[in-house]
C-alpha cells in the first residue's frame, strides 16, 4: 500500500500541516523537526504527493467530493448534479462516501491525496476536526456543503436551515396543530432546524414541549424508532404532527404510522426535510422542505474552481432560501380532533 503524508505525520510525530511545509520548504519551525521528517520520508519511501495540486502549478482536473451517505436521495441527487457540473467544465469527479467514519474520512482523503484531486467539496462535517482543520492549513482549496457553520473558515454553500425549520413548523402551528414533535439529526444543519422550530413557537406564543425534541440516525429505520417511542408514551397524546429533519425519517414516521393503524394525514400530519424523490413516491405524496439541489449543486462546483484558481484562500459564503412545498401528508385540525 502506498504511504501518504498521514502516515509520515504520524510517524514523525508531527501534524500533516507540518509534513506539508517540510515538502514544500516554506514555514518556520525548528531545523531537528524539519530534518526528522525528512529522516521519515526516507525511511517510508515517501513520494510527496501534494492534495492541493493547484499550490504547484499541476492539475489533474479531478474533484473530490464526500458525503455521509449516497444510499441518502438527498446525497445521491446532489453527487449527480456536482458530477454533471463537473464534467460540462471537462472535469472528472471521485465521489466518497464515509458512512459518518472517521477512519473512512481518513481513507478517502488519502486516496483523493494519491489521486492530486484539485479540490474537495465536502457535504456534511468530519467526526474528526483535526482533518478539516489540517486541510485548512495547507491551503487545500475545499468548499463546504448543506453546512454553514460559521466557525469553520472554509467556503460555504448551504441553505438557510434556521428559515427551513422555521416555515416547517410555522405551516403546523398555522393548521390548528399544537403538540408537534421534532426529529432531528445529531447534526449543525439539524441545530439550525431545532432553532427555527421554537422561533415559529416562540412568535404564536406557544410554549415548546421539550420532550417533544427527538433525535435519531438519519434513515428510515431510526424514523420508525422514534414513532415506536412517540406511540408507546403513556403520559401524552399522540402528537398531532411531526416534523422531521429529512425525507428519510418521514418515511420512516409513515410506514410505523400505518403499521399502527394511524392514518396520514387524518389523525397524524408529517412533514420532510430535502424534498427528495422519495417525497413524491410515498402514499401519500409528502409535504416537505425543498432544497435547490441543482442550484446548490451547480454553485459548488463553480465556488470551488475559483477556489482552486486563489489557491485556497477565497472562503466565499452562498446561502440559498428553502421552500415548503405542501403535498398530501399535512392538513388542518378538525376542532373535535386538536392535540
Amino acid at each position: 500500500m502506498k504511504v501518504t503524508i498521514y502516515d509520515v505525520a504520524k510517524e514523525a510525530g508531527v501534524s500533516i500541516a507540518t509534513v506539508s511545509k517540510v515538502i514544500n520548504n516554506t514555514g518556520n519551525m525548528r531545523e531537528s523537526t524539519r530534518k526528522r521528517v525528512l529522516e521519515t520520508m526516507k525511511e517510508m519511501n515517501y513520494t510527496p504527493s501534494i492534495m492541493a495540486s493547484a499550490l504547484t502549478g499541476k492539475s489533474t482536473q479531478t474533484l473530490g467530493l464526500l458525503v455521509p451517505d449516497i444510499s441518502n436521495p438527498f446525497f445521491a441527487e446532489m453527487a449527480k448534479t456536482i458530477e454533471d457540473r463537473a464534467h460540462e467544465e471537462g472535469l472528472s469527479v471521485i465521489i466518497c462516501s464515509t458512512d459518518a467514519n472517521p477512519e473512512k474520512e481518513r481513507k478517502y482523503l488519502e486516496v483523493l491525496q494519491q489521486k492530486q484531486a484539485d479540490g474537495i467539496l465536502i457535504a456534511s462535517k468530519f467526526q474528526d476536526d483535526t482533518l478539516l482543520d489540517d486541510l485548512i492549513e495547507r491551503n487545500v482549496p475545499l468548499v463546504m456543503l448543506t453546512i454553514d457553520d460559521p466557525t469553520m473558515n472554509v467556503s460555504k454553500v448551504s441553505i438557510d436551515d434556521f428559515k427551513g425549520g422555521f416555515i416547517a413548523t410555522n405551516h403546523l402551528l398555522n393548521q390548528g396543530h399544537e403538540n408537534i414533535v421534532m426529529i432531528a439529526e445529531h447534526a449543525y444543519s439539524s441545530r439550525m432546524r431545532v432553532y427555527g422550530y421554537r422561533e415559529a413557537h416562540e412568535l404564536m406564543s406557544r410554549k415548546v414541549q421539550e420532550d417533544n425534541i427527538m433525535y435519531a440516525e438519519a434513515t428510515i429505520e431510526g424514523g420508525k424508532h422514534c414513532f415506536e417511542e412517540i406511540f408507546k408514551r403513556n403520559d401524552a397524546k399522540l402528537p398531532s404532527a411531526i416534523f422531521a429533519c429529512n425525507d428519510l425519517l418521514a418515511i420512516g414516521i409513515i410506514h410505523a404510522a400505518k403499521e399502527y393503524g394511524i392514518s396520514i394525514p387524518e389523525d397524524l400530519s408529517v412533514i420532510g426535510f430535502d424534498n427528495t424523490i422519495l417525497a413524491t413516491t410515498s402514499v401519500p405524496a409528502l409535504t416537505s422542505v425543498s432544497q435547490p439541489v441543482e442550484d446548490m449543486g451547480k454553485m459548488s462546483v463553480d465556488l470551488l474552481l475559483k477556489e482552486i484558481k486563489a489557491g485556497g484562500q477565497l472562503k466565499d459564503r452562498q446561502l440559498f432560501n428553502p421552500e415548503l412545498i405542501i403535498r398530501g401528508t399535512t392538513q388542518a385540525v378538525k376542532k373535535s380532533s386538536k392535540a
